[in-house]
């Protein structure tokens, strides 16, 4: 029932050695985590694909799945689903990213069967009727014109729609009002029949089960989808725009910034260096220099950051923050000029030094419940890591020397030229 690792034996603290590949009788793969402490279970699943995989010009379609699956599946209409759902105690939710369809199970342990046979007919069997579908529908309309004049939703689709102008990454998760009343089931339908397949499916599961009953529930569960999914081709793409300056104009006190440039992919040898660069400009914690400048010497704005965003073909650098209109320049000002200096001089020893601890230190952050370990476990899977990355991400941050980190910052920022989307009336823009 298992297939267990080729390598030689890890320490006793090593989070790898406590993942179990767990191979079903039908060839479905998960990892295991055993863990009998409460007795729960919780399971993340994943289809590569998400709402990338929406068909061009119809954006929204992998949301409104995901919104339905849970809606009557098998012989149960949706009312009669979600009152078995209660009575058993049982979570059960999906979702869609750009890159990842996702689903989520919890129950308690001696609930387990009903748990994975209606987690099954969800999957398998969704029902997908009208009433519901209409229903979710609504919802997610009545979402969208809440966020029309939402600063940080405009400006966060702005900035995506010049990034990646022609792209599916480009377009809007959730769906645009425009067409989503002309979503239908066939759709849908067609969006689950192309990308359920077994091939392109990652499952972690974590608690109070063991290997040979979860190989079982797989085969119960998933045995019956197609062998392969038939997924849309997604080109790889470069980040557009490095500039540019985008004002939606929004009559509020406050501007909304976004900004970003071309990221470097997780694939490269340089992308744990740039992550560690990222930490000491803008990860979120008080020594970050663009917290230090724009918040605590400046009083700028209340908060200020910026990430590393990798998907399976496209990565970037961005960040954001939330200022006066009429400061709105000189937080841009400040943001650009301690980028151009980082990509200049790298940060320094103490700077690399801090940042190291903290991202090595926080790790285990993503560990300490079952959901968390579970969602973090079907990542590395669809990111193409194996179960050793576990032990190996540290050692990696680790090894970063302060040459890796200047070269990764030269390489990351360039010339500082970045894509700038404003929500708001900025003041000298």
């Amino acid at each position: 029932m298992t297939d267990t690792l080729k390598s030689e034996p890890k320490p006793s603290n090593s989070r790898a050695s406590t993942v179990q590949q767990v191979v079903s009788p039908g060839g479905i793969k998960a990892w295991l985590v055993e863990d009998y402490t409460v007795p729960l279970v919780a399971l993340e699943l994943a289809f590569l694909g998400g709402a990338a995989q929406d068909p061009p010009a119809l954006p929204g379609v992998a949301t409104l799945l995901a919104g339905l699956l849970d809606e009557g599946a098998g012989p149960y209409e949706s009312e009669a689903f979600h009152r078995i759902l209660e009575e058993n105690a049982i979570e059960l939710s999906f979702s869609a990213d750009r890159d990842l369809f996702h689903g989520r199970l919890q129950t308690l342990a001696r609930n387990k069967a009903k748990a994975f046979e209606l987690l099954g007919l969800a999957i398998a069997q969704a029902r997908l009727d009208p009433e519901p579908m209409e229903r979710v529908k609504s919802q997610i309309a009545a979402g969208l014109r809440r966020e029309i004049n939402d600063p940080d939703y405009v400006a966060n689709r702005s900035f995506r729609r010049i990034a990646y102008a022609g792209h599916p990454y480009g377009a809007p998760v959730r769906g645009d009002l425009d067409t989503l009343a002309s979503l239908s089931r066939p759709h849908i339908a067609d969006f689950r029949a192309a990308n359920f397949g077994r091939d392109n499916l990652k499952v972690a599961v974590v608690g109070a089960i063991d290997a040979p009953t979860l190989a079982a529930y797989l085969d119960d569960v998933f045995g019956t989808l197609p062998e392969k999914a038939s997924l849309l081709p997604v080109p790889d793409v470069l980040f557009a725009g490095a500039g540019r300056r985008e004002i939606a104009d929004i009559d509020l006190p406050q501007s909304t910034i976004r900004f970003g440039r071309q990221g470097i992919g997780r694939d490269d040898a340089d992308f744990i260096p740039a992550t560690v660069v990222n930490h000491v400009l803008g990860g979120g914690v008080f020594s970050a220099r663009l917290f230090r400048e724009v918040r605590e010497k400046r009083g700028l704005a209340y908060s200020v950051y910026s990430q590393l965003a990798t998907q399976d073909h496209a990565a970037m650098f961005f960040g954001g923050t939330s200022t006066k209109n009429e400061r709105a320049a000189e937080s841009l000002d400040v943001i650009r000029g301690e980028i151009l200096s980082l990509a200049d001089a790298g940060p320094s020893a103490e700077e690399l030094d801090k940042a190291k601890k903290y991202l090595i230190g926080s790790y285990a952050l993503r560990f300490d419940s079952s959901t968390k370990i579970a969602a973090h476990l079907v990542r590395l899977q669809a990111e193409g890591y194996g179960v050793d990355y576990l032990d190996a991400r540290n050692k990696l941050i680790e090894a970063v020397t302060l040459e890796d980190a200047k070269r990764a910052a030269k390489r990351l920022f360039g010339d500082g030229s970045l894509l700038v989307a404003v929500a708001g009336r900025p003041v000298g823009l």
